[in-house]
């Protein structure tokens, strides 16, 4: 049974991880979201906020956390534009960003000092970021993805279950090449959230409406709309 969330470090966190190392993660982590549901879930969020938008225009999107930013191949289905921005404070993720087919901005910088000014974008998106962060240091960069955004917040993470974390050890530990991946995918799983911890974390949250659905395999789609911006289609 596990317990607790966890605080052991994981290795993608040092921006200091050398490029080869990130290369070959951030493909081996593409993969695994795409089979896992991660694009599934991060569409169904995005998709939510995005139809209180006029369909006529692109809907920003800012990417947190966003590593090689594969978000536009995973909307792409929606079959609208979406002007994608990622956010990474590894500079070898963003420059793997840049490479990406469908056109991305890639900005090297940090989710605890976001360099936007207020309501900046439509959507603000994080997957697999949250758990990173402590109880506190979550409170501190909802508040910030709050703050920049226009019609609301999308947190696709995973759900801290026994289940899921023998299953992403098996898998990573099988069929992993990365040294990288192997350590940190069940990592994830130990400093990821609860329904209740979540419940916790967002009911100081103003003014927003916020659902929460579970998702295979163990995902979590958070999708926080703020009020007054989508109820007038802003």
């Amino acid at each position: 049974m596990i317990g607790p969330r966890r605080s052991t470090p994981e290795l993608m966190d040092d921006p200091a991880v050398n490029d080869g190392n990130v290369d070959r993660a951030l493909k081996e982590l593409s993969v695994i979201n795409r089979w896992l549901g991660g694009y599934r879930v991060s569409r169904l969020g995005v998709g939510r906020l995005s139809s209180f938008l006029p369909p006529n225009r692109p809907v920003t999107v800012l990417d947190i956390g966003a590593g090689g930013s594969d978000l536009a191949k995973a909307l792409a289905p929606l079959g609208r534009r979406f002007d994608v921005t990622s956010l990474d404070i590894n500079f070898h993720a963003c420059a793997r960003a840049q490479e990406q087919q469908q056109p991305v901005t890639a900005v090297n910088g940090s989710a605890f000092s976001l360099p936007f000014r207020d309501r900046s974008f439509d959507v603000v998106h994080a997957s697999l970021f949250l758990h990173h962060c402590s109880d506190a240091e979550a409170q501190t960069v909802l508040a910030a993805f709050l703050r920049v955004a226009r019609c609301g917040v999308v947190i696709n993470d995973l759900h801290r279950h026994s289940i899921a974390y023998a299953g992403i050890t098996l898998l990573t530990g099988v069929l992993s090449r990365s040294e990288l991946v192997r350590h940190d995918a069940p990592v994830s799983v130990l400093r990821a959230f609860r329904r209740n911890e979540f419940d916790s974390l967002l009911s100081s949250a103003p003014q927003v409406s916020t659902s929460i659905t579970w998702h295979w395999a163990f995902r979590w789609c958070v999708c926080i709309a703020l009020n007054d911006a989508c109820d007038h289609g802003s």
